[in-house]
């Protein structure tokens, strides 16, 4: 009789409630997104002096959300869902009205805002580690048939 229950025995095997719990952290992280989008949008003016403060710190925190998100759920595609559900409604609010009124002008505070928040989401997702660890971009992948005769694993003579 084998001691270990199903789920610790193979891993990759989720239960419904497991599943539920992390399509629900996924939502809620969204729904961070675009709430952030919609206050920092209206709120990224505040300057003290000639320095826009509010853009800086909505920059900041919006990196630490998506870090932080990427890093809690295990992988990019979690500091992924916030910053595009922020990036969403950013791009909504930088459309002119009909009237001419911007919530995201064209000036100091509006620029910090949009471009160092873009900065901070890419620099939020490169940060944060890939879900099956190490990188992405540095892990050696083979292109092309394989030889035949050789295992999936197996490197050739030449390697």
């Amino acid at each position: 009789m084998d001691p270990m229950p199903v789920e610790e025995r193979n891993p990759a095997r989720r239960g419904p409630s497991e599943a539920a719990v992390t399509a629900a952290a996924y939502c809620v992280l969204a729904l961070f997104g675009l709430g952030f989008g919609v206050v920092g949008a209206f709120q990224h003016s505040w300057y003290l002096w000639p320095v826009p403060v509010s853009a800086v710190g909505c920059v900041a925190v919006l990196f630490g959300a998506c870090y932080g998100a990427g890093r809690m759920m295990g992988g990019k595609l979690g500091a992924l869902t916030p910053a595009v559900a922020w990036l969403v409604v950013t791009m909504i609010w930088l459309g002119q009205r009909p009237e001419g009124d911007l919530v995201i002008a064209n000036d100091l505070s509006g620029y910090v805002y949009l471009y160092g928040g873009l900065v901070a989401v890419l620099a939020a997702v490169m940060l944060t580690p890939s879900a099956r660890g190490g990188s992405w971009l540095l892990t050696q992948h083979s292109f092309g048939p394989r030889p035949a005769g050789q295992a999936p694993g197996e490197r050739g003579a030449g390697s």
